[in-house]
């Protein structure tokens, strides 16, 4: 049922398979053309139902299985060429799912994050030898950099964008190949994640505490943007990053009738000290234990300090902030720094609690891929790969909506034809083993290690008839 008030659109629906409908039908209206509305919900319901592969051609089985391959040529087409907006629908889900998200009073928090992909050959966009976090070594990967918005109940991926190398930036023939835009220049990571959170701002996202690994904290000019911008944050950093703190202090300025000198000096008495450094001149008594969270089998805790510093980048003088330490019991070393400008009256409870807040967008992650299938997508190009990427972050908004809406109902169900037992895909060996042409399961792989994974992904069993 569909009701208009006060001009806005409300939607009751009593099944999942009518709220789905529902959410196909608002974020069809960013497609420009009808007969891109078609395919668009095939792709979504082929990602969110059961199924090994989530690639085109297993996904049209599963949706059309009495017309796979018309299916399959609508729906390559659709995400592998069509010109529609990847920002346009993203906006569209924000609007859908933030509300659901963000119905806590809970901190919310924007977690600056990327994310590897394996692949081989020189063809593929941005491939590229590159440390790949994933598979924690150099290796042939693409490489995406993403904003998510979250809180301690739910998160939402906001931006995804792809890391070109500077190989492929001046490529022009590869370029051409896989059709990246010709507007698009060489951008490094951390500069790809603040026009995404530029985005968020004009978007008027909720903003919130920015959070982000030592692949960008550690670089100074990013933080002081993110301060620019009005954005406190905790991000990461590492253990030979400079500050001033307790005796490790600049040169007192001399007196001088010209204008004084508002830059820190250095000489050979006064000169700053590494994080790495800081951490063991702190007396053991100093480092508390704390817990932040529910684990599998206990809670997570481990030992922490945080003091106040300045950083010491170059010659320039930086506004006072935290130092957080984790060092644990029985460590030879300290395991993780961050720098925060959180309140200098912060709790110390409060400053662990919002470090460990990036585990999120690990299990984002983890379920984009194992269940969603970001990683599934078999085409080169530039248009294609952001296409799956951001049809697979609305199969995902819709999931975590569901989760926060009709969580303490049954399990949701969505309708799945049956899959044809003749059907093989292009390309299947005629000597293979027999077996089924679309591998499924009954429900999700095992959830992430702690109890606060009450709020995973729900179970999604699809009713055949």
């Amino acid at each position: 049922v569909t009701v208009f008030r006060d001009c806005k659109r409300f939607v009751v629906a009593k099944s999942t398979e009518g709220r789905f409908t529902a959410y196909l039908q608002v974020l069809s209206g960013t497609l420009a053309h009808l007969d891109r509305h078609l395919p668009a919900q095939w792709y979504l319901r082929g990602l969110i139902l059961p199924g090994g592969r989530k690639s085109v051609e297993p996904m049209a089985a599963r949706v059309q299985p009495d017309n796979v391959r018309s299916a399959h040529q609508s729906m390559h087409h659709f995400v592998a060429d069509a010109d529609w907006s990847d920002a346009g629908l993203l906006a569209a889900v924000s609007r859908e799912v933030l509300p659901s998200v963000l119905k806590s009073k809970a901190p919310v928090h924007w977690i600056v994050d990327d994310t590897g992909f394996s692949k081989k050959g020189i063809h593929s966009v941005g491939v590229g030898r590159q440390y790949c976090g994933r598979m924690g070594k150099t290796d042939n990967c693409q490489i995406a950099v993403s904003l998510s918005i979250a809180n301690e109940t739910g998160s939402l991926p906001l931006a995804y964008q792809l890391y070109l190398p500077q190989e492929w930036a001046k490529d022009k023939t590869r370029r051409a190949r896989a059709g990246v835009p010709r507007h698009l220049k060489f951008q490094t990571k951390t500069a790809i994640a603040l026009q995404q959170i530029d985005a968020a701002l004009s978007a008027q996202i909720p903003p919130g505490i920015v959070l982000a690994d030592a692949a960008y904290g550690t670089e100074t000019e990013w933080r002081d943007q993110l301060s620019a911008r009005g954005l406190s944050y905790m991000v990461a950093v590492r253990d030979h990053t400079s500050v001033w703190w307790g005796p490790h202090q600049p040169a007192p300025a001399r007196a001088s009738t010209r204008r004084p000198r508002l830059r820190p000096i250095r000489d050979a008495e006064h000169a700053p000290i590494s994080v790495k450094a800081v951490a063991h001149s702190l007396p053991g008594q100093k480092y508390r234990r704390i817990s932040w969270r529910e684990g599998t089998a206990a809670p997570l805790s481990s030992h922490f300090a945080a003091l106040r510093v300045r950083a010491a980048h170059r010659n320039e003088r930086h506004e006072e902030q935290w130092l957080l330490i984790e060092w644990p019991r029985g460590a030879v070393a300290p395991r993780h720094y961050w720098f925060s400008t959180l309140p200098a009256d912060t709790p110390l409870k409060t400053l662990v609690a919002t470090a460990q807040g990036r585990w999120r967008i690990e299990r984002d992650y983890q379920e984009l891929k194992s269940e969603l299938g970001l990683h599934h997508f078999e085409g080169r190009g530039w248009r294609g790969f952001h296409h799956h990427a951001t049809l697979c972050i609305a199969a995902y908004g819709f999931l975590m909506r569901e989760r926060f809406e009709q969580l303490k109902k049954k399990s949701p169900q969505l309708k799945q034809p049956p899959v044809p037992k003749a059907f093989r895909p292009r390309g299947a060996r005629a000597d293979a083993t027999p077996r089924s042409a679309v591998d499924s399961y009954p429900g999700i792989s095992p959830r992430p290690r702690d109890r606060t994974t009450a709020t995973a992904l729900p179970v999604l069993r699809a009713s055949t008839r």
